[in-house]
C-alpha cells in the first residue's frame, strides 16, 4: 500500500511517499515559498541519489500540491504512474486538544474540530487544515488520515496536565498542558523498547527531542505521563528562538513597565528569544563553533540550554522512579555530542554515566552509556514521517 505523508506549513509542504507495511521511502520532497514571488520544489528518490530541483511561482497550496502530484507521476522524476495508486494520505496535525487521543480518519466532523482548535495553535492548525483540503482534491482516490502531535500525550494524568488556575478556565477555555512533538516521542519510545529488548508496556524512559523546537517526555510503561511543552509550544526547554519556561510575571512587567504590546511580547518570546536571544543566532552548530573560540555569549547560551535539560532529567527521574534509559533524538539531540555531554555532566550520582568515545561517535541508533551506568543513554534518530505512515496504515489494517 502506498501512503503519502504530508506536513503542511504556512508557506510549505513537506512530503514523503512510503510503500507500507515495509516502510520503504519511495521519494521525498519539499515545496517552499508558497504564495511568494519565487517558489521552489525539491524532490528526491533512490535514497536521495536522484534529486530534482525546480523554481517556479506557486500562488497557493493547491498549486503546490498539484505540482507534487505531477512530479510523483512524472516519467523521469516520479515513482508512480497515477495518483490513484496513493491509497492513504497521512497528515500531521499539530493540535488535537482533548478531542483526539489517537489517529483518526478525516471527515467533516473532524475538520470542524480542527477548526475549533485553531485558537490553540493559530500558526499550525490552519495550514494543516489547508493541506487536508487540497490533498482531498488532488488525491481523491485516497483516504485522508490525521495524526495529531498532541495525541501521544493524552495519557498524561490530570495532576500533571492541569494548571493551578480557576477551574472554569480549564472547563470553558481548555487551558491545560497538552504537549507536542508526540509523534517523535512515540516513535523513539517504540524504537528504544526494541533496542533494550523490553516489551513496550514495561519500558520507562526520558525522551529528549532537541531541534529548533525542543521538548522532553517522561514515559512510564510505554506511555507519556508528563512532558515539558504546555498549552502552547513555548514552555519548558530553551529552544532555538523560544524562551521556554519563564516567570509569567515577566510578561506583566514587559507590558506594564516597559510598555510593550501583547503582540510585541509574543513575537519576542516566540521568535527573538531562546538561543537566538542569548547569542544572536539559533543555529546550534554556529553557537558551538563560537563557544569553542571563546565567545562568552555563545558559551552562556550552551550552559543555559544544557542546564534546563538537566533540570528536567532530574524532575522526570523523580516522577518515574525507575528509568531504563534516556533517549536523545532530533537534529541537535542526534548530532551534538557537546550538548549531550553538558546535559549529563555530574549525573553519575543518579546512575547516569556516558562513554565519551561512544558519545563522540557519529552513527545511527546507538548506546553511548558507559559500562558503569545504571541508566542507559541512547541516541535514536527520529522519523516522524514514518511514524505517521505507520499510524495511518495501522488504522486501515485494524479496521479490516
Amino acid at each position: 500500500m502506498k501512503v503519502l505523508v504530508i506536513n503542511t506549513g504556512s508557506s510549505s509542504i513537506k512530503y514523503q511517499l512510503f510503500e507500507m507495511p515495509a516502510g520503504k521511502v519511495l521519494c521525498s520532497g519539499l515545496v517552499e515559498k508558497i504564495g511568494e514571488t519565487s517558489g521552489k520544489i525539491t524532490q528526491k528518490k533512490d535514497g536521495g541519489n536522484t534529486k530534482h530541483v525546480e523554481e517556479l511561482v506557486l500562488k497557493d497550496h493547491s498549486a503546490g500540491m498539484k505540482r507534487v502530484a505531477e512530479l510523483l507521476t512524472d516519467k523521469k522524476y516520479g515513482v508512480i504512474e497515477d495518483t490513484a495508486e496513493v491509497e492513504l494520505v497521512g497528515h500531521r496535525v499539530v493540535h488535537g486538544g482533548e478531542a483526539f487521543s489517537k489517529t483518526t480518519f478525516i471527515d467533516d466532523a473532524v475538520m470542524k474540530t480542527i477548526d475549533k482548535l485553531s485558537g490553540l495553535a493559530p500558526l499550525h492548525n490552519p495550514p494543516n487544515r489547508v493541506g487536508i483540503e487540497v490533498a482531498k482534491k488532488v488525491f481523491s482516490n485516497a483516504r485522508q488520515v490525521a495524526v495529531f502531535d498532541t495525541a501521544f500525550h493524552q495519557t498524561i494524568p490530570e495532576k500533571a496536565y492541569r494548571y493551578a488556575i480557576p477551574e472554569e478556565l480549564y472547563r470553558e477555555h481548555g487551558v491545560r498542558l497538552y504537549g507536542f512533538h508526540g509523534t517523535s516521542h512515540r516513535y523513539v519510545t517504540k524504537q528504544a523498547a526494541q533496542f533494550l529488548e523490553k516489551p513496550l508496556s514495561e519500558v520507562n524512559l526520558i525522551t529528549i527531542h532537541l531541534g529548533n523546537g525542543a521538548s522532553m517526555a517522561a514515559i512510564r510503561n510505554g506511555q507519556s505521563v508528563d512532558t515539558s511543552l504546555g498549552m502552547t509550544p513555548m514552555d519548558g526547554l530553551v529552544m532555538g528562538t523560544r524562551s521556554g519556561s519563564i516567570d509569567p510575571g515577566v510578561i506583566f512587567y514587559l507590558s506594564e513597565t516597559v510598555g510593550l504590546s501583547v503582540g510585541e511580547i509574543k513575537r519576542i518570546l516566540n521568535s527573538e528569544s531562546g538561543v537566538k536571544g542569548l547569542a544572536g543566532d539559533n543555529d546550534m552548530r554556529n553557537i558551538e563553533d563560537r563557544a569553542e573560540s571563546g565567545d562568552k555569549s555563545a558559551m552562556l547560551a550552551l550552559e543555559i540550554y544544557a542546564y534546563r535539560i538537566k533540570k528536567f532529567i532530574g524532575a522526570y527521574m523523580a516522577v518515574l522512579g525507575r528509568v531504563d534509559a534516556l533517549v536523545f533524538t532530533a537534529g541537535i539531540g542526534e548530532n551534538s555530542p557537546l550538548i549531550r555531554r553538558m546535559s549529563l555532566e555530574g549525573l553519575d550520582s543518579m546512575g547516569i554515566d556516558v562513554d565519551l568515545d561512544a558519545n563522540d561517535f557519529k552513527g545511527k541508533k546507538r548506546d553511548i552509556s558507559s559500562s558503569d551506568s545504571k541508566v542507559r543513554v541512547l541516541v535514536i534518530p527520529t522519523d516522524e514521517e514514518l511514524e505517521i505512515a505507520q499510524q495511518a496504515f495501522n488504522l486501515v489494517h485494524n479496521e479490516a
